[in-house]
């Protein structure tokens, strides 16, 4: 192979992978320089010259003459007089000679080398280019589309054919793609595996759907309104706390839009994700009546030493404040940093309830527990429930329910 086809090979391989021509110049003269080194043991008195556009290589030798008895005439850089006369008869001491060097005097298996060596210099590149241009995107939404669904994984393609991984872990549980499906997600990270860029990406982290709100409200986008704090049941419920500088801007009302219109576009983009958009305020009491939206709490009292908020509601808000599957106190409870425990509310007239505490010789510890975190903390706000509601609130067997029941109902009976 002489040193057009070479170059010339090179060159359409590099230009088909978007490599820039002062990248590929320097990617050429580096792998012969290294072939220099492999045959000369130095570089450092050659001077090549590539034209990657007419395949074009000149590689000079240059070496000072000095006499045949001189003590440097063994050095890299230093030919005998004798030695330089060969090339050109009427060459003196001390000047310099260029000898032309042929590609092919570095033999076939040095070429073939080279040429394996340029290719896998554009393929590292190529990683390189790949994993920088999406460590800059990572927290930025991109669209691709879906060529291969896995088990644990959905493969997709962006528009220059680089393959991107959306895990399981990574989809809106109600998420069905088929092949050729558009998607859009953030970038959520890019790891380095074997030397590959694995580029990840995420539907269910609370920066996709900042990103989508920035999408659907130009007042976000331009940063007159403020998303403080996003926290997600993907899929499920998301709470949203905003805030803007301007009195003039409503920014709940601006990121709901005219009968919820710049809303709708990302709750559908969610699988019908719930989001209950919060004016954020640093009144913490109010901070958690908004939470809790929409139920609506009697009164709150906060203990900032253990971090927990006790809230008292009336009965019929306690199930609101809940919300189906627990998710409403819970992303409430996420979103105000603190812990919070709803308690029922009694009126002066309502019979005699009982803490569900006063039964711990009865009912185990745990149990109490985890009725509790659903906002159950007397005998009747359990006693109102059916045992269906309460398998599906909590993670309790049948068994362990109908226990309680009967320990509830006999104290009732005495």
């Amino acid at each position: 192979m002489d040193a057009k086809i070479l170059i010339e090979s090179f060159a359409e391989f590099a230009r088909s992978k978007n490599v820039d021509r002062p990248t590929m110049i320097r990617i050429l003269e580096d792998v012969f320089r290294a072939m220099i080194r492999k045959k000369f043991e130095s570089d450092e008195n050659f001077d090549v010259t590539i034209n990657a556009d007419k395949g074009d290589l000149e590689i000079f030798r240059i070496r000072e003459i000095v006499d045949d008895n001189s003590e440097d005439i063994w050095d890299f850089d230093k030919i005998s007089l004798s030695e330089a006369r060969k090339i050109e008869p009427d060459f003196e001491i001390g000047e310099e000679v260029y000898e032309k060097i042929e590609l092919e005097e570095f033999g076939r298996r040095a070429v073939q080398m080279a040429r394996q060596t340029l290719i896998q210099r554009i393929k590292d590149l190529e990683k390189d280019i790949l994993y920088n241009k999406y460590e800059e995107q990572v927290g930025e939404i991109v669209s691709a589309e879906v060529y291969q669904i896995l088990g644990r994984e959905v493969l997709l393609m962006d528009g220059e054919g680089n393959e991107l991984i959306l895990p399981k872990g990574e989809q809106i549980p109600k998420d069905r793609f088929r092949k050729g499906d558009s998607v859009k997600a953030i970038v959520h990270r890019v790891d380095m595996m074997n030397g590959n860029p694995k580029i990840i990406l995420s539907r269910t982290s609370p920066v996709f759907l900042e990103r989508l709100f920035e999408n659907e409200v130009p007042e976000v986008y331009d940063g007159l309104i403020t998303i403080v704090k996003i926290v997600r049941e993907p899929g499920e419920r998301a709470k949203v706390a905003v805030e803007s500088y301007d009195d003039r801007i409503d920014p709940v009302g601006a990121c709901v839009g005219m009968k919820g219109s710049r809303i709708h576009a990302v709750v559908r983009e969610l699988q019908n994700e719930n989001i209950d958009v919060i004016n954020y305020t640093d009144n913490l009491d109010l901070y958690v009546t908004r939470a809790l939206s929409p139920a609506k709490v009697s009164s709150i009292t906060v203990n900032k030493e253990t971090k927990r908020i006790s809230v008292f509601l009336k009965p019929d808000q306690v199930s609101l404040a809940i919300g189906k599957g627990g998710f409403n106190i819970k992303l409430a409870s996420k979103l105000v940093e603190y812990e919070i425990d709803v308690f029922r509310e009694l009126n002066e007239y309502e019979e005699e309830d009982v803490d569900l505490l006063e039964f711990g010789d009865e009912i185990e510890g745990w149990i109490i527990e985890e009725l509790k975190k659903t906002g159950l903390d007397t005998a009747k706000s359990v006693l109102t429930l059916t045992r269906e509601d309460l398998l599906r609130r909590t993670e309790l067997e049948e068994e362990t329910i109908d226990e309680i029941f009967r320990i509830l109902r006999q104290e009732f009976e005495q």
